[in-house]
């Protein structure tokens, strides 16, 4: 029997530059018959694909999520099972917060046809915009990304928050700005310096870029008295200190 089975591009979008994206990610765009793209993926990318390609959104914003996690994963398997060639495209890169493993799961239970193509993280792209690069050989060997939906009641053990703030040079939160207090205090009360620099760097990489700099003990209060606006990565470390140097990228900072 003929397989009529399409297949499904998981493509990272990149972190808001349009010209940020892979050359095979771009590609993806430009050959696939649906492209199913979420709210972070730059609209510009989508002026990119053909002319008949059907779009379908399936953005989320905090607390509010047009379309369930449930029916994106069946609205890629059965678009690829009628044959189509699916983009899946996500902001960032699809493997980091991007849930990508639920996804391409559906895809394995249907016996589609799947790749994945890495695109650049707004957790490195973002700080590099600000001119701060997350690892610096005299300053910071280790980083991490960590999402910050972290709450009051999250399984997170406080060995894990130990090695965090102890144990971490540079870290990167992202989706975290609603939790600003608990993030911060968290990290001081496990032992991270109150007065380790932190950067909020919002729309990274964008012309509506903005970097925001305070400290962990003082941060909570600097975004009261200024509005950063999400989507943004907030970078904790002494590499914070370097865009006192290495700041290239004209944007509207108030720092």
């Amino acid at each position: 029997m003929e397989n009529n089975k399409g297949k499904v591009f998981f493509v990272g979008a990149g972190p808001g530059d349009p010209e940020l994206i892979t050359v095979k990610g771009l590609k993806c765009i430009q050959s696939s018959d649906v492209i199913v793209y979420d709210r972070l993926a730059n609209p510009e990318l989508l002026n990119m694909a053909r002319k008949d390609a059907e779009f379908i959104y399936c953005g989320k914003q905090p607390n509010h999520h047009s379309i369930q996690q449930e029916q994106i994963n069946e609205i890629i398997a059965l678009k690829a099972l009628e044959g189509k060639i699916v983009t899946r495209l996500k902001g960032g890169d699809p493997c980091v917060f991007g849930r990508v493993g639920e996804e391409a799961e559906k895809l394995v239970e249907h016996g589609v046809a799947f790749e994945i193509v890495p695109g650049i993280t707004a957790g490195i792209a973002a700080p590099a915009y600000a001119g701060i690069p997350v690892t610096h050989r005299k300053v910071a060997s280790t980083f991490a990304m960590v999402t910050g939906h972290l709450c009051q009641d999250d399984t997170m053990s406080p060995d894990k928050w130990k090695a965090l703030a102890t144990g971490i040079d540079t870290i990167a939160f992202y989706m975290g700005m609603g939790n600003i207090s608990y993030l911060c205090n968290q990290l001081i009360h496990y032992g991270r310096n109150p007065e380790t620099p932190v950067a909020v760097v919002s729309w990274g990489t964008t012309e509506d870029q903005r970097t925001l700099i305070s400290s962990l003990n003082k941060l909570e209060k600097t975004l009261q008295e200024q509005n950063m606006p999400n989507p943004a990565i907030i970078l904790v470390g002494d590499v914070v200190h370097l865009r006192e140097r290495l700041s290239w990228f004209a944007e509207n900072s108030r720092d």
